[in-house]
């Protein structure tokens, strides 16, 4: 039914879209017709925002004359009525100048990102780093904690870095820790982490490794620490949501705390971007997350033709669409560039 809507009708809810994403306060129909371009009574807004309310694109607070938009009034807003531009030169210079000072440190820059689309955004910015499975191991090394713990710290080729407390039956000496190491570097480093375990099961059974007792407890110590573990989740942000209107009752809060804490819901959003291809835009109760009344705009960055991670933004569905979606699509694509050339400086993204 909303493909079927005339240009009059079009026209006005764009313009309560665009007025309710400014100041978060219902719109009625004197606003519209305040709006340049738009030639019509009160009245005959009146009408029209009647009809869209039948629609299912407009609902009517309680307390206002106003209508507001729906979850439903943005899909069709983001998909039909939105000009999407480039991200703006004030923004290109800032995520230029942040990023690359990072320098080789795939895990900084990955955070840094986060606190940048934040920043950019005024919203909360989220980056999901490559999940340890998908990685190839660069470097592995063990360090002695103290008493029987360890802590085992993983590297892989894009320089995200791992760190996994191992605890150990007995005491390990520095030195035999070294020889570990350089041990399990030369024998699984370069290689993919399902590749890994492979090679450590195999190393494992060796009648050869089973001789020598200290590569026999670097291979079950290293089983351990590539124990596939969590995917690593970088939020900067959150307090954001406590400059918005809609979102200034208390136990509304406390649940965006606890879905950005649990983080379970947010993970499985973000593995269905990872799936797909370019942005990817889930309004209100298509994010599945709690509470409602919150959108998500992501992009996944990659390393060549292989898919790395996602970045995004997560705001009210009042947010900034036409803005936040440029600054995602740039980000995402430097990023990509980033960590595939490892360069410090990098030219402009087109």
């Amino acid at each position: 039914m909303t493909g079927n809507l005339n240009d009059r009708s079009r026209q006005i809810l764009k313009a309560i879209i665009e007025n309710y994403i400014a100041t978060a306060e219902p719109v009625g129909s004197r606003t519209i017709t305040r709006q340049q371009g738009v030639n019509l009574s009160p009245a005959s807004v009146r009408n029209v925002m009647s009809e869209l309310e039948e629609l299912g694109l407009l609902s009517s607070p309680h307390t206002s004359a106003g209508r507001v938009p729906t979850d439903r009034a943005y899909r069709f807003y983001v998909n039909t009525l939105l000009k999407v531009g480039s991200v703006s030169d004030d923004h290109e210079e800032q995520l230029l100048e942040r990023l690359p000072l990072q320098g080789g440190d795939a895990s900084r820059i990955l955070r840094e990102t986060s606190r940048m689309l934040s920043s950019l955004s005024r919203y909360a910015g989220i980056v999901l780093a490559p999940r340890f499975t998908e990685n190839v191991l660069r470097h592995l090394e063990f360090v002695k904690l103290g008493g029987k713990r360890l802590l085992a710290i993983l590297v892989t080729e894009h320089g995200i870095v791992h760190n996994k407390l191992v605890e150990v039956q007995e005491e390990i000496s520095s030195e035999e820790l070294v020889r570990m190491s350089n041990y399990l570097n030369t024998l699984l480093q370069g290689l993919p982490m399902t590749e890994v375990r492979r090679r450590l099961i195999e190393q494992m059974q060796s009648d050869k490794i089973t001789c020598d007792a200290l590569l026999d407890r670097a291979l079950r110590l290293s089983k351990q620490a590539l124990a596939e573990t969590e995917a690593d989740l970088f939020i900067e942000g959150q307090a954001t949501f406590f400059n918005q209107p809609e979102f200034s009752d208390t136990a509304r809060m406390k649940e965006i705390f606890r879905a950005f804490e649990e983080k379970g819901q947010l993970l499985e959003l973000l593995d269905r971007s990872l799936a797909a291809d370019g942005i990817q835009i889930f309004i209100g109760s298509e994010t599945n997350l709690a509470p409602g009344g919150m959108s998500v705009i992501t992009s996944v960055y990659r390393s060549g033709a292989r898919k790395l991670g996602v970045i995004g933004i997560i705001g009210p569905t009042r947010m900034g669409y036409a803005s936040v979606i440029p600054i995602v699509d740039y980000t995402a694509r430097l990023v990509s560039r980033l960590l595939h050339s490892g360069e410090q400086r990098l030219p402009a993204v087109m």
